[in-house]
């Protein structure tokens, strides 16, 4: 029942999405490119996929579905949902009353003014992101996700707006506005590989298995406990390597790029 409603709620968002992004292409022809609601599409499917697919059942089996599954969160659907512009495009879509309440008082009032200067500050963004990632694999508050199905929900909804915050400043949708030079993209990013990499170690090299959780759980491959927690481990180092290196090296490109070193000679 829970998946079903997931399911519409997604599907929902997608219909006020597209009906937005038709409103804004034929208001002004050119301002988003097709790729942006192809990416958003493919961001709320890997959202339905990690949420409300029947491959949801696995994270109780194997550690390496549950770690694919924040991993799908947080490095998947969040900066893909992102590089769709969705506010822009969500707020066009929507009833014009809600739109126009959104748009205009609401962002406009200076508490929420206040609170999304704060919230999309690279700082902030990267300590949501990475405390996160840490105290969701702490092994109390682990276990405790395993037992109670609200808290699993709990910690879905933690790993997704923790994505969302992370590459917020990365990705800069509007209304967001440059907090910072695009070289410290690139330094944001490898930083937040650090402690990434010291979880994924430790549940690689540590030689005991960490949640219990898993011991007692039918094994629904081959593979032993242990081996499921260092193949987590291994999965989670390797992927957050490459994901957040490959958009370092395009900003790094773009930064030193003759067209971009010119442009901010001029600005100077």
């Amino acid at each position: 029942m829970a998946s079903s409603l997931v399911t519409l709620a997604l599907i929902g968002v997608e219909f006020v999405y597209l009906r937005g992004w038709c409103r804004l292409r034929n208001g002004i022809p050119g301002l988003l490119s097709v790729w942006r609601p192809a990416a958003f599409a493919c961001g709320l499917l890997a959202l339905w996929t990690v949420v409300a697919s029947p491959l949801t059942e696995l994270d109780h089996r194997l550690l390496t579905a549950h770690m694919a599954q924040h991993l799908v969160l947080m490095t998947v659907s969040a900066p893909l949902i992102l590089l769709g512009a969705p506010v822009i495009v969500l707020l066009n879509g929507s009833a014009k009353p809600f739109g126009g309440l959104v748009s205009g008082p609401l962002l406009r009032w200076s508490p929420v003014r206040t609170f999304g200067h704060i919230a999309t500050h690279p700082l902030f963004c990267w300590f949501a992101g990475t405390a996160t990632v840490i105290a969701w694999h702490i092994p109390a508050l682990f276990e405790l996700g395993m037992r109670s199905p609200w808290w699993h929900e709990v910690e879905y909804a933690c790993f997704f707006a923790a994505g969302i915050l992370f590459w917020w400043p990365v990705v800069q949708p509007w209304p967001s506005l440059a907090r910072w030079p695009r070289w410290g993209v690139p330094l944001y990013l490898f930083l937040a590989t650090l402690p990434c990499d010291a979880l994924s170690a430790f549940l690689t090299f540590c030689g005991r298995v960490v949640y219990p959780h898993y011991v007692s759980m039918h094994r629904a491959f081959d593979i032993s406990p242990l081996g499921d927690q260092e193949c987590a481990g291994a999965l989670m180092w390797v992927w957050v390597t490459f994901v957040y290196l490959a958009p370092a090296v395009v900003v790094t490109i773009q930064a030193l790029s003759p067209q971009r070193r010119a442009l901010n000679a001029e600005v100077v």
